[in-house]
């Protein structure tokens, strides 16, 4: 298969990059200065301007686009930033791929989401991808990104919208400062610990990318996390174990929300979330839950 990689330059673009080559795909993907090499197509999103041969002879399409959640503090600048950065690479690529599919030869579009569409608020049962968005920043936001593939679904381009929890992986995000900080002894349990807290390895995650670029029924919302929820403290506990240091600190909740603000409850809030249409259509968790993949995070598949 050909891919066309955007925001391709991350912790997950790299690790897809190198996937797919090392399973002998062809790669090429959009950056926005000039071109370096033959596998390397210019667009400007914000202009809403791509480069149309950048799409020739492509079989998928994986949209990466996003500066990062909890970078920066939500400063009206970085709201806006946060907002722009996914919206606008994903209008542009979606009124392109319309624009394909008009011409009868359209890829499949794998957009990345995030689960923070549901919210931070304690659920008894837990949200699954039919669940109502809710009405913080980040849920509006997220509604907003999605929406934005709207030109290309309407023109009858099969598009995958991966609502993906926190990445798990020693090679990059946010795993690679916990494994740091609990490595020295600095980890803590968030709050009263008792929040769902969603996550997913590399590796599953890499592997539904594939899957849903070889599934003909896969479309819509995915909810990307370990089909067995788990909390903070439980987390907490199998990291500790397995990098044998002590559980020891607690960073309470209104400690972490006065210099943060709205993004603890990032941190704090509960995300009871499930994968269920993934699984209802045959896609196997090689980590299904914390102490899997943990241990994935840590060693490896």
């Amino acid at each position: 298969m050909k891919w066309l990689l955007a925001g391709a330059s991350g912790f997950l673009g790299t690790a897809l990059r190198v996937r797919l080559a090392g399973l002998g795909h062809e790669v090429v993907r959009l950056v926005r200065r000039e071109p370096a090499t033959a596998t390397e197509y210019r667009w400007d999103p914000d202009a809403f301007e791509i480069d149309r041969a950048a799409l020739e002879g492509v079989d998928a399409v994986m949209n990466l686009c996003g500066v990062g959640v909890a970078d920066w503090l939500w400063t009206p600048s970085r709201r806006q930033l946060l907002r722009s950065s996914r919206v606008n690479p994903t209008g542009t690529l979606a009124a392109a791929l319309a624009d394909r599919a008009a011409a009868g030869d359209a890829p499949v579009l794998i957009q990345a989401s995030g689960i923070a569409v549901y919210g931070t608020q304690r659920s008894a049962l837990p949200h699954t991808e039919d669940s109502p968005a809710a009405t913080d920043f980040l849920a509006r936001l997220v509604v907003d990104w999605e929406q934005a593939t709207d030109p290309a679904a309407e023109a009858g381009v099969r598009v995958v919208i991966m609502r993906t929890a926190p990445v798990l992986d020693r090679s990059g995000g946010a795993f690679r400062l916990m494994k740091v900080c609990w490595s020295v002894g600095g980890g803590a349990v968030l709050g009263d610990g008792q929040q769902r807290m969603p996550m997913i390895s590399l590796d599953d995650y890499l592997r539904f990318v594939l899957w849903a670029s070889e599934t003909p029924g896969a479309s819509g919302p995915y909810n990307m996390t370990i089909p067995e929820p788990t909390t903070n403290a439980e987390f907490s506990d199998v990291l500790a174990e397995q990098l044998h240091r002590p559980r020891l600190l607690r960073a309470p909740a209104g400690l972490l929300r006065l210099p943060l603000g709205e993004l603890a409850e990032q941190l704090v809030g509960d995300m009871n979330v499930v994968p269920r249409r993934s699984l209802e259509q045959g896609f196997s968790y090689a980590a299904p839950d914390v102490r899997a993949t943990v241990g994935a995070a840590l060693h490896g598949r």
